[in-house]
């Protein structure tokens, strides 16, 4: 849901062309508008940020260095909304139905209005969820619809679903208000305080250990940050990340990433077998695969990473695969299995560090060679993100320094 002081596309928009034509009254031209009708939007965005973004010389209007930062977020956005209208202009050569200008797309309720149906595919839990009736939600539609010159949503059985093209454009609309969320963060930054809220995609190799740890140290620092942890399937991340609803992934890469993704590497880590402390094999040294066949398995889903790994090991040494009695990939699920009899697990010794460390559970004495995995970031190729999720991205690469 949009915010009261929510930034205005429309004034951003106006505050871009006036950046590029160096003054209000040579940008009245590229704007369509009066000079004091310009001059008013840029004061109101001003007001509306509480910074000058303009030093006003005789020579013209010089953007301050809050002004440089706000109009990247602009060009970002513009890139996004001129993306969508590009698309509608190209759709336009095949069907001859009129596509207005890229100002039309500068209105952050229609944006977010069509953003929310997309995901929830019910207009009154739209109108609900931002506070208006739905007869303003299906306006809004129409008038994003009537911008474009094509239909964006079509009515099924599941209710209300963006067409193929309209998928496409809800994505550019996200990522359009992501930036246009940021920019107040990037104003209280530009003051030394980082505010505002920081999304991450928590994958399982990273929210046990350095994602607290991390998220500790950057909240004593800045302690008005607040952050939002998602633990949904990586294909759902990864949708995430595109759109710019999360900010970044953190947990095991994968070696192809999706187009438009980039990864860093924060360090390399390795698939153990575990069992509780008082297993049969638990104090035994160079143990086999044959060793554990008498024991049953709680493993992740087929086609996981971990999963994957673990078959990989027992067909390159001809054995059959493991046949799980429980797969799941809830941690908690796997820890109690493990504590309440004699069931063995493979992952990483990261992911079950406290019950180790407190000596309720062991590592086997088996190696798994060839089970090495890159932990490590997931973002956007150039996505600008907030201040706050660039002081976590440091804080992980410092406190992930231990496991190098």
């Amino acid at each position: 849901m949009l915010s009261t002081d929510t930034v205005s596309l429309h004034h951003l928009h106006v505050f871009a062309g006036v950046a590029a034509a160096g003054g209000v009254r040579r940008s009245s031209e590229s704007l369509h508008r009066a000079s004091s009708a310009i001059a008013r939007s840029v004061a109101a965005l001003e007001s509306a940020l509480g910074v000058a973004l303009f030093e006003r010389k005789g020579r013209g209007m010089l953007l301050t260095r809050a002004g440089e930062i706000v109009l990247v977020r602009a060009q970002h956005i513009e890139a996004a909304l001129r993306e969508v209208r590009d698309d509608a202009m190209r759709m336009r050569g095949r069907q001859g139905a009129p596509v207005a200008s890229l100002e039309a797309l500068h209105n952050e309720r229609r944006l977010e209005v069509a953003a929310l149906l997309a995901e929830v595919h019910h207009m009154p839990s739209v109108a609900a969820a931002i506070g208006v009736s739905q007869s303003a939600v299906s306006q809004a539609i129409a008038r994003l619809e009537d911008a474009l010159g094509q239909q964006i949503f079509t009515r099924t059985a599941r209710g209300m679903v963006p067409t193929d093209h309209g998928a496409r454009w809800v994505v550019r609309f996200e990522r359009a208000l992501a930036d246009l969320r940021h920019i107040r963060a990037d104003m209280a930054a530009l003051q030394g305080v980082l505010e505002g809220a920081v999304t991450i995609g928590a994958l399982p190799l990273g929210r046990t250990q350095l994602l607290p740890m991390s998220i500790a140290e950057v909240h004593g620092r800045h302690p008005k940050l607040r952050f939002q942890s998602l633990e949904s399937p990586y294909e759902e991340l990864t949708a995430g990340l595109l759109s710019g609803r999360i900010d970044f992934i953190l947990g095991a890469l994968r070696p192809d990433p999706s187009q438009g993704l980039a990864t860093e590497v924060l360090f390399e880590d390795r698939i153990s077998l575990i069992a509780r402390a008082a297993h049969p094999l638990a104090s035994r040294k160079r143990l086999s695969l044959d060793d554990l066949a008498p024991y049953p398995w709680v493993v992740s889903r087929g086609g996981s990473p971990s999963r994957q790994a673990l078959d990989d090991v027992f067909a390159a040494h001809g054995h059959p695969l493991p046949q799980p009695l429980v797969e799941t990939g809830d941690l908690a699920l796997v820890r109690g299995l493990l504590l309440r009899g004699d069931m063995v697990t493979a992952l990483s010794a990261l992911q079950l560090h406290y019950e180790i460390e407190a000596g309720w559970l062991r590592v086997l004495d088996l190696p798994m060679p060839g089970t090495s995995r890159n932990i490590g970031i997931t973002t956007r190729m150039g996505a600008r993100l907030s201040p706050g999720a660039d002081a976590l991205i440091a804080q992980l690469r410092a406190s992930s320094a231990v496991w190098r």
